[in-house]
């Protein structure tokens, strides 16, 4: 007698765009990640001065790129299985945007450590950012007060931490550095 192999049921692009309005989750290779937990109101403080700080600064500068914050749907490849929703997403090619967010890789991403997300973001996220073409990607995590920043340019790769006291240069801008001190946490 033959034992029948468990599958695994794989979901698509259509299944994440079918889920409801009101249900948050992320299509990572096939499988889809429920979030389940609100942000805390600390992520939320982050999320709104480091969005803020950004588009700011892309006003001045007058140029193509744009931020989206959370949720907004980024599909890293053409794979039709992996679509993510990053804290924070910069985008310099007009072209990569669409009506449902956002299909290629973004050039800057940033996500808000929760402790639900934690090994996501660390591990599986870093990997997936770094296999799409992400230039940059900020990891913040509000209860250590640190960020990881890693370079993820192939001339370039490296990481570097910082605290909640540093000055922190972004990398694919020439004059942009955020002063986390500056901002209203």
């Amino acid at each position: 007698m033959a034992l029948a192999l468990a599958q695994t049921m794989l979901y698509t692009e259509e299944d994440y765009y079918s889920l409801p309005e009101n249900v948050r989750a992320e299509l990572i290779e096939g499988n889809l990640v429920y979030n389940q937990a609100a942000p805390s109101r600390i992520h939320q403080t982050i999320l709104m001065e480091l969005s803020g700080t950004i588009r700011d600064y892309l006003r001045r500068k007058n140029g193509p790129c744009r931020v989206y914050p959370a949720p907004f749907a980024v599909k890293l490849k053409d794979d039709r299985k992996t679509i993510v929703e990053p804290d924070i997403s910069v985008i310099c090619d007009p072209g990569k945007l669409t009506d449902r967010g956002c299909s290629g890789a973004p050039d800057w991403i940033i996500e808000i450590i929760s402790p639900s997300t934690f090994r996501n973001d660390y591990v599986r996220k870093l990997n997936l950012y770094a296999d799409a073409g992400v230039r940059e990607y900020w990891i913040v995590d509000p209860s250590r007060e640190s960020i990881f920043v890693y370079y993820l340019e192939q001339t370039n790769f490296k990481v570097e931490t910082y605290t909640f006291r540093d000055r922190i240069k972004v990398n694919i801008y020439e004059d942009l550095s955020i002063d986390f001190t500056g901002l209203d946490l």
